[in-house]
């Protein structure tokens, strides 16, 4: 059933409908909480990667490494076919 508005456009809050949807939008906003706390969350790095005088991420460092191997795995997932797929239905 639609909800009903007060005469100044609003949704009247007092109705059964109301408080079922502010219930259901709860229980969803607690179980997308619950889904991001069970996410493994990726360590970033404290310090900034390393340039070489050209302007280019100096590979050989620590932080060059990580970076790298972001931007690789960023490409790899670009090209995949759910992403392909992504794309074209968007």
């Amino acid at each position: 059933m639609a909800l009903q508005k007060t005469k100044e456009g609003k949704v009247d809050k007092r109705t059964k409908e109301y408080k079922e949807m502010v219930a259901n939008l709860k229980k969803a906003r607690a179980a997308q909480k619950k889904a991001a706390a069970k996410k493994p969350t990726v360590k970033k790095s404290t310090t900034k990667a390393a340039r070489r005088a050209d302007g280019h991420l100096d590979q050989r460092t620590k932080e060059g490494k990580a970076a790298a191997a972001r931007m690789a795995a960023a490409r790899k997932a670009k090209g995949s076919l759910k992403n392909r797929l992504k794309r074209l239905f968007k």
